[in-house]
């Protein structure tokens, strides 16, 4: 955040204040994720992985509704920017009217990439499953529209962001007291074990679901979580070196990836979305006073304890709970992942360019 100067930021946020109105500039947008996009997919789950209880959503308009956040997600915040009218509704209470067609969030809070991960906490929707919902979508979409050929071609006009990867670190190779992983491989194999089976992932979306327009969004300093601080000690250093080292290993292997992708399929486009460095720098520049402590009282998990008084200044504050950024903090990473303030935020485009594209 130390690139942009703090007047630039102001103005993206004002910006933000008042979303864009008009036409949406793409008709669908479907949301695939973990804890930082779930909307409320988990709330029915027999999991500690969920939030519809307060204070989270104190700054949403209709209070809590199991979003790992006290107000707008960067993927609700995306939608306003890119023109749709309401939020993107989560996948749990869809139905089947025409409403689907604007898209759906299928994002669980600790889900992963690989299927165990995040299952010590309990119920969760792991990628290979929501890539199944989205198949109950595509069905639905086809009933809606007449003929799987015409879902098809509509699917091909549709934005995906898909962010996944941060628990297979944090609630699976890091946590050998649930799991294996780490005993069984290296740091190395593992994220290479997780690349391939994520490829495959995205390419089901693309091969089977027509997806064109992709956003894949990079791991953040996960090392520098308030949970991760209190949970390992920074021996020193300002974050858990070893949790950032994974993460900047993982999104190195996905920027190879998205190469790969764009080089092999022709008629759609990957991007890379740099959390990581977004979250990099001086986090004053941006207005935060506050980047090492959540905004509340958290609970043994670090998750808000529910009932509790969060912090009053809010905008101040990086973080929301243990793990989870502030809608302010969301508000600055969605307008960079939206239209790029420095060149390393997106690769090799931004999303305003990308959903621009003709493909």
């Amino acid at each position: 955040m130390a690139k942009v100067p703090t007047t630039i930021l102001f103005m993206m946020v004002v910006v933000l204040v008042d979303p864009i109105h008009g036409a949406p500039q793409l008709p669908c947008f479907f949301i695939f994720g973990d804890s930082l996009a779930d909307n409320g997919n988990n709330n029915n789950l027999l999991t500690t992985a969920r939030v519809n209880y307060q204070p989270y959503g104190i700054d949403f308009l209709t209070g809590p509704t199991g979003r790992f956040c006290n107000g707008r997600t960067t993927v609700d915040i995306l939608a306003q920017l890119l023109g749709f009218e309401n939020l993107i509704p989560p996948f749990a209470t869809s139905n089947k009217g025409p409403d689907i067609l604007k898209g759906l969030n299928y994002a669980s809070g600790a889900a992963g990439i690989r299927v165990e991960t995040g299952s010590q906490l309990g119920g969760h929707i792991s990628l290979d499953q929501q890539l199944l919902n989205h198949q109950v979508t595509a069905i639905r979409i086809a009933s809606i529209l007449g003929s799987n050929q015409s879902a098809l071609q509509y699917l091909n006009k549709c934005l995906y962001s898909v962010g996944m990867g941060n628990n297979d670190y944090i609630n699976n190779y890091f946590k050998p007291q649930f799991y294996p992983t780490s005993r069984i491989y290296t740091l190395e194999q593992y994220t290479t074990l997780l690349i391939e089976q994520y490829s495959r992932q995205i390419m089901t979306l693309n091969n089977k679901y027509g997806a064109r327009k992709v956003a894949l969004v990079g791991l953040g300093l996960i090392g520098c979580t308030p949970n991760a601080i209190s949970t390992f000690g920074t021996n020193g250093s300002a974050c858990v070196d070893k949790l950032n080292s994974a993460a900047q290993m993982f999104n190195q292997k996905l920027v190879s990836l998205v190469d790969q992708l764009n080089a092999n399929l022709r008629d759609a486009k990957f991007i890379y979305v740099n959390s990581f460095g977004m979250g990099s720098g001086d986090p004053a520049a941006a207005g935060f006073k506050v980047v090492n402590v959540g905004c509340c009282p958290v609970n043994n998990i670090g998750q808000c304890a529910a009932g509790q008084t969060p912090c009053q200044n809010r905008s101040e504050y990086v973080f929301w709970d243990g793990f989870h950024p502030t809608e302010a903090m969301n508000q600055i990473t969605a307008i960079r992942t939206y239209t790029a303030f420095d060149p390393s935020d997106t690769y090799p485009t931004d999303i305003s360019h990308l959903v621009q594209l003709r493909l």
